[in-house]
């Protein structure tokens, strides 16, 4: 039986707070994974996707980016996987009835929750000027509207080309071609948004803003550090490959403000003892750091290692890696060696004793692996912060061996490829140089707008047309009435997608939804069935076939979408026939083997079974692309989060069941929280402090400089065992309380772990108003 969607949204009134669990996944994982799947598709079609997930002759999971084991189990995906597959590939369609009921300005107070759950788009629609609804519309027109719109520009840089991470590498790297093409290099990503600072760091010391370790490494290292990240919620996966690795005999480190579930304990579901008996105990230690004490940790870890240098020479640091492989030691120790103790406890709270304890742990490991997401990310100094990650990593050699290395841990499928495909606003020379060479065209050199600076000239009135390829820009970007205003004034907005979403509600002037087909869904194209490729956090390059078929006759690939697109806007500019990639996708994988770098033979490579790892200097033969061609130590200054009596440091989090902006239930099982998302997480001394009690209802100010101060009104203040000073908030809903203008140095990424916020006493019921600006 095909499911209804819902008619009314959804609200908090029905909240309700139990106590938060201690451990992840076990019979609560499957039981959550099962019961929306067999609801939502029927048990044959829930067993026909949920078999091939991950598997070798099935499709990527379209969540995280989390890489696959060599040998595989028969469920290999996890409860947020499964999950992503249901609301994916749900048979619920949305009706052309829906467009005449629902004005834009009606779904304006919809939830993400609700939109979402009406179902797949089916065909294209269109929303002309002066309208206040959507309307079918057939591909060719909407095709003849995008091509005249990009036609008419007086320069090609008034149009912006976002891209979400879960495009394939055949529809990215035709993507930013049609972007080149036409002559602008406005590429804002979801990378902007959440690893950026990683990939600045890491490019400036080590030559590659990637992963420098393989999924084996984890069953092989002797320490893991797990940095600004919740493996339980956002890669749950991961918490299989750290059982192995306790098993061992690895030791592991949380480094969190937050005590996550999935920091503690996991409960094997694929095993016996994942029933019964108790959870695997993960972290040997939990250091709870205050959020932005992370630079601060890692120094004082650093001068506890050079410390135990001095005491016993020759066997702490690893001098032969140092001398051959990289440069800056000396400016880096001296610079340590300065580190004021007192300003590392202010920075952290974390005291003394931990972080001795942690840097021992850290000193008696042969091989250490350090993993950070955007607890680490999103920070003022996050770049500074990575490039102290990377410095304590070479202290001991910790780069290039087994079992050893720095592992950023990417949270969206394919996030990666899309931009080994291209899809940067600041590409180097070289790639360009390759592009033009192949296509016949001069790239063009200057840089384009990032996703932060993306929509301050949409603010600006600089960017007439936006397109969208996946994702919910104004979901996920920071400051978020500034953003959606910025949106209004585009002359038009196009967006490629799957479901509704707060980005297809707030619109241009003139604006288009184009249905795309799923990861789930077989792609037939003139030649036949075609495959799509995707890339994985540990640089694995494999194939994904589409197992159902295509939800409607009317949505199309994102590859024949593009190649449309392109078609329409640009003809055979420079000869290239658009239209012939869509037909045969081996045609795009022929040019993208003869422009980027390590795919060479790339149709013959992605039929491989297990397909390939692509080049990685720093894991194969520690070589460092840098501007010295060595390791980079760096010298980065301590700039503690300051933050006034009376306020808080809020970070923004996803729930459980959710992933970026796809809500898939009002649930947070493992915080505790049910039917609800309008909560803000404070430790119950702080909430004491400010005579706030546990369950009050508050309206949450973040104060920035000398602007208005950002509001939302009617949040729960929930008591939970976050460190000192510090709270947490969902995402996207906290987003508004997140200025434009609070970024990340020189990364450029907003700055949504460190929010200044104060908290008062609130008149409206929970959950109730859209955030607004005071």
């Amino acid at each position: 039986m095909t499911p209804k969607a819902p008619r009314e949204d959804f609200s908090d009134e029905d909240m309700k707070i139990t106590e938060p669990k201690d451990y992840a996944a076990g019979l609560g994982g499957v039981v959550h994974s099962m019961e929306p799947a067999l609801k939502q598709m029927g048990p044959l079609r829930t067993a026909k996707l949920l078999l091939k997930m991950n598997h070798k002759d099935g499709f990527d999971c379209m969540s995280c980016a989390w890489p696959d084991p060599d040998r595989r189990k028969p469920a290999e995906f996890c409860e947020n996987g499964a999950k992503a597959v249901t609301w994916e590939a749900t048979p619920l369609k949305i009706q052309r009835s829906f467009w005449d009921e629902h004005s834009l300005t009606s779904l304006e107070d919809k939830t993400e929750y609700w939109l979402g759950m009406q179902g797949r788009i089916t065909e294209p629609v269109y929303k002309p000027k002066g309208s206040d609804h959507y309307a079918p519309i057939s591909w060719d027109r909407a095709f003849d509207i995008i091509g005249t719109h990009l036609r008419e520009l007086e320069s090609a840089d008034e149009a912006a080309f976002y891209t979400s991470g879960r495009a394939s590498n055949e529809a990215a790297f035709l993507y930013q071609l049609f972007a080149r093409v036409l002559g602008t290099n406005n590429l804002p990503d979801c990378s902007n948004m959440c690893h950026e600072s990683t990939g600045t760091a890491m490019v400036e010391t080590v030559g590659i803003g990637k992963s420098t370790i393989a999924y084996n490494d984890f069953g092989k290292s002797d320490l893991i550090i797990i940095m600004g990240q919740n493996p339980g919620t956002n890669h749950p996966r991961m918490l299989t490959a750290l059982q192995e690795a306790k098993e061992n005999g690895a030791q592991i480190v949380a480094v969190n403000p937050l005590p996550e579930a999935g920091l503690f304990g996991y409960k094997d579901p694929q095993a016996v003892k994942g029933y019964i008996g108790k959870a695997t105990k993960l972290a040997d230690q939990f250091i709870q750091v205050r959020s932005g004490g992370d630079m601060a940790l890692l120094q004082a870890i650093s001068k506890r290692v050079l410390e135990a240098e001095g005491r016993a020479p020759g066997t702490v640091l690893d001098h032969d890696f140092i001398a051959a492989h990289s440069d800056g030691f000396e400016a880096f120790a001296e610079h340590i060696a300065q580190l004021d103790e007192r300003a590392v406890e202010q920075a952290t709270a974390v005291p003394t004793a931990e972080i001795d304890e942690l840097a021992d742990r850290y000193i008696q490991a042969d091989s250490a692996i350090i993993c950070w997401a955007m607890g680490i990310t999103q920070h003022r100094k996050a770049v500074d912060t990575i490039r102290e990650i990377m410095n304590l990593l070479f202290l001991r050699g910790n780069i290039g061996k087994p079992g050893a290395g720095a592992s950023p841990i990417r949270g969206h499928s394919n996030v990666q490829g899309d931009r080994t495909m291209g899809v940067w606003e600041k590409m180097p020379e070289s790639f360009m140089d390759a592009l033009g060479a192949e296509f016949g065209f001069e790239p063009p050199r200057e840089h384009g707008y990032d996703a932060v600076d993306g929509i301050r000239a949409l603010a600006e009135g600089k960017l007439k047309v936006w397109v969208g390829l996946g994702g919910n820009l104004l979901g996920a970007i920071s400051d978020t009435n500034l953003a959606e205003a910025g949106m209004r004034g585009t002359q038009l907005s196009v967006q490629l997608s799957t479901k509704l979403n707060r980005s297809h509600v707030i619109t241009g002037e003139e604006a288009l939804v184009l249905p795309v087909l799923g990861r789930t869904e077989i792609d037939v194209q003139a030649s036949g069935p075609q495959y799509i490729t995707v890339e994985d956090t540990v640089c694995a390059v494999h194939a994904s076939h589409g197992q159902i078929p295509p939800v409607a006759p009317d949505a199309r690939s994102e590859v024949a979408v593009i190649a449309g697109m392109a078609h329409a806007a640009l003809g055979d500019r420079y000869g290239i026939d658009w239209l012939s990639f869509a037909e045969n996708y081996d045609r795009i994988r022929d040019r993208i083997a003869r422009v980027v770098p390590g795919c060479e033979d790339y149709n013959a490579k992605t039929r491989r079974r297990d397909g390939f790892v692509l080049p990685n200097g720093p894991r194969d033969s520690r070589t460092f692309h840098t501007e010295t061609g060595k390791a980079r130590i760096t010298v980065n200054d301590l700039e503690p989060v300051e933050c006034p009596p009376g306020r808080l440091i809020l970070q923004t989090l996803r729930s459980h069941d959710q992933f970026n902006t796809t809500i898939y239930s009002l649930n947070d099982r493992y915080r505790g929280i049910k039917k609800g998302r309008s909560v803000i997480f404070v430790n119950p001394d702080d909430l004491a402090e400010l005579g706030i009690e546990d369950g009050q209802i508050v309206d949450i100010f973040s104060e920035w400089q000398d602007e208005p101060d950002r509001v939302l009104r009617g949040f729960r203040a929930v008591s939970y065992p976050t460190a000192r000073g510090c709270a947490a908030a969902y995402f996207p809903e906290a987003n508004v309380l997140v200025p434009l203008d609070s970024a990340a140095l020189e990364s450029n990424t907003p700055v949504s772990k460190a929010v200044i916020v104060r908290l008062e006493p609130s008149t409206t019921p929970v959950g109730v108003g859209r955030p607004a600006v005071v």
